[in-house]
């Protein structure tokens, strides 16, 4: 969900600027200059209270702003700690990262990117290897795109217009769909497990599968989940008593969580997010339609 980010990557901001703001007056004062640390040497992690402390100081201002701290690990970056966060108001729930510094004082906020010659290739090649979802398209096509997706998300119901819009006007390039769903969204996890059971069933069924499962998602919820779901099953032409029991299996399970594992892998945070050849578009939704075919065109010409 990525509807209510700004309010929330905003207050972040306005927190770490004033720390930087403080830290400065400090050092050019001479009364508290840390010693720089060595970015070479790997980060402790902070432990679960200092982090629960630091989102109190931040946004315990805010009555209704409420967080979870999902994961404290080391970042992609050697001496940086990666924060996942969750953070909510009345508007939705967010998932938001923080990379805290080496010396623990600090931390910063914003996506750490590839760069390189070719900045996108190691997540092409991630993408590649581990895809498990349906395709549309020719398996040797120029250009692969690859959807990371949650039906109980509202920002991916949104954004699917214009994801079918683009995977329409590019009949040469190949569309995946990858479950991602979110933790916290109560039914997400089933509506992946049906989806994964559609996909194998029928690749044509999946798609049109997903298409009601957005179109009706205000109606469905962790209670009638399982209803709802078999009853759309049944509308794409299937069984679906019979999706209902796949869905239930362990290793639909593991299909999943495998599909959570590479996004994780390729640094997916939120839902929808989209790679097109292995280049990271985390707001598709946002962008004007022709930004997006011009990208799909420029990654179509790189390959040849």
């Amino acid at each position: 969900m990525r509807n209510f980010s700004t309010l929330l990557t905003t207050l972040l901001l306005v927190t770490v600027l004033s720390m930087a703001q403080t830290a400065s007056s400090k050092s050019s004062s001479g009364k508290s200059e840390a010693k720089a640390a060595d970015p070479s040497v790997p980060a402790s992690l902070p432990s679960e209270a200092t982090v629960d402390s630091f989102l109190q100081q931040t946004f315990g201002y805010q009555s209704d702003v409420t967080w979870k701290i999902s994961s404290i690990k080391p970042g992609p970056v050697k001496g940086l700690v990666e924060l996942d966060i969750i953070l909510a108001n009345a508007q939705g729930q967010q998932l938001s990262k923080l990379y805290v510094t080496p010396d623990g004082h600090h931390a910063l906020v914003g996506d750490i990117i590839p760069f390189g010659a070719k900045p996108y290739e190691p997540a092409q090649k991630a993408l590649e290897k581990g895809m498990n979802g349906p395709s549309k398209g020719p398996k040797d096509a120029p250009v692969t795109i690859v959807e990371f997706g949650d039906l109980q998300c509202p920002a991916c119901r949104a954004a699917q217009p214009q994801i079918e819009a683009l995977v329409a006007a590019e009949p040469t390039a190949r569309f995946v769909f990858q479950n991602f769903p979110l933790e916290m969204h109560n039914w997400a996890a089933k509506g992946a497990a049906y989806a994964d059971c559609v996909g194998r069933a029928s690749n044509d069924a999946f798609w049109k599968f997903v298409a009601k499962a957005y179109e009706t998602q205000p109606e469905i919820t962790a209670e009638n989940a399982d209803q709802k779901l078999t009853a759309i099953a049944d509308g794409v032409g299937l069984k679906g008593s019979d999706i209902a029991a796949c869905a239930a299996k362990p290793d639909t399970k593991s299909r999943v969580d495998s599909s959570i594992e590479l996004g994780k892998e390729v640094d997916v945070t939120g839902t929808p997010t989209v790679f097109i050849n292995g280049r990271k578009i985390g707001n598709i939704g946002q962008l004007p339609a022709d930004m997006v075919k011009n990208i799909v065109a420029f990654a179509a010409k790189d390959q040849h």
